[in-house]
């Protein structure tokens, strides 16, 4: 299955969990969303949990 996020994705996603660290997940996710156009809210939980953002 291909993936969803690109490697540019992922960085945007990193730079603003970062950013805005006490936003949510789903928060991140709507505003990545505005971004690209597309649902990525799966992608971005499990993004995040790759990248040592945990809940």
């Amino acid at each position: 299955m291909p993936r969803k996020m690109t490697e540019r994705g992922q960085r945007m996603l990193k730079c603003t969990a970062r950013r805005s660290h006490p936003l949510s997940a789903e928060s991140i996710a709507k505003d990545l969303q505005t971004l690209c156009g597309h649902q990525i809210s799966t992608t971005v939980y499990r993004e995040l949990h790759g990248m040592g953002f945990h809940e």
